[in-house]
């Protein structure tokens, strides 16, 4: 607090970006989600630092358990799964936080119309978005995966297409609790165009909520892109990702389970971190959805 010139105390307003980084810094669990995630992109990153080809054979070294040489043991070809698995984080991380923009771009933009227009234009984006909505998720990137073929464009695809509607109601429902503000109605009568109060006015004015909305979202689209690969509709073997290791895994779950325990940490490990970082991102821009 300071003093104008009349006298009278002044309270010096924060900035929005700093304050929300002093809450986010409060909560423990999002910090250390943060610092996961961040730990997981470099390993990523720095994949092809590591000694072993993640597709080389060794037979004469296959279903080892953890050793000096093999941290993590090797699979039944003989290949190092610790690489394989920092390989398939550059995969899986890769594909998960591309489909979750793609779904996250669409779905604002989508939302955003019905929103802002309403009326006939609201009703069919919307009544679109309700029949997606009634298949589950894993069920409808299944669908469109299967349709589509296996391969990594066409699972990103298949998971952003599963996603889209819950950014499209979300933009939605964000935009029909500030259209009636008044810098909206401002900015109609010096004659802005829709498509500039939208980009100007109501996306920024919304992108709190995305931002938690696209946090959440990746982990949920890391298990999707894993289950569809374990399944045979993603990423085919011998591609280093982490549904797929699973998948080739399972046949020697008793005897060797090291080649589907490792994996299946990152996986956990992944979601958890970005569900962290979520509810702190979600505490930090809006204090009042604390609970």
């Amino acid at each position: 607090m300071t003093e104008n010139k009349q006298g009278q105390p002044s309270y010096k307003k924060r900035s929005t970006l700093p304050e929300v980084w002093r809450r986010f810094k409060k909560n423990r669990r999002a910090v250390v989600g943060l610092v996961i995630l961040v730990i997981l992109i470099l390993v990523a990153a720095f994949a092809n630092f590591l000694p072993y080809d993640p597709y080389k054979q060794s037979p004469s070294e296959a279903l080892q358990t953890s050793s000096w040489s093999h941290l993590m043991g090797t699979d039944e070809f003989g290949r190092d799964i610790l690489t394989r698995v920092c390989y398939g984080a550059r995969l899986s991380i890769f594909i998960a936080f591309l489909a979750t923009a793609f779904a996250c771009v669409t779905g604002t933009i989508l939302g955003a119309i019905a929103g802002y227009y309403g009326k006939k234009v609201e009703t069919i984006i919307m009544r679109v978005m309700d029949i997606l909505l009634a298949i589950p998720n894993m069920l409808l990137a299944i669908v469109v995966a299967a349709v589509l073929g296996a391969g990594a464009f066409n699972m990103m695809l298949a998971v952003a297409i599963s996603n889209v509607p819950h950014y499209v109601r979300l933009m939605r429902s964000a935009v029909l609790s500030i259209q009636g503000q008044e810098y909206i109605e401002a900015s109609r009568s010096v004659g802005a165009t829709d498509w500039y109060i939208i980009k100007s006015h109501i996306i920024p004015n919304c992108l709190a909520p995305l931002i938690v909305q696209v946090t959440t979202r990746v982990g949920a689209a890391i298990l999707i892109c894993s289950s569809l690969s374990f399944i045979g509709v993603g990423i085919s073997p011998p591609t280093a990702e982490w549904g797929a290791m699973l998948s080739k895994g399972k046949d020697f779950l008793r005897e060797f389970p090291h080649l589907t325990v490792w994996p299946g940490l990152a996986i956990m490990i992944t979601a958890f971190a970005l569900n962290m970082l979520g509810d702190g991102l979600r505490d930090a821009l809006d204090p009042k959805l604390k609970t």
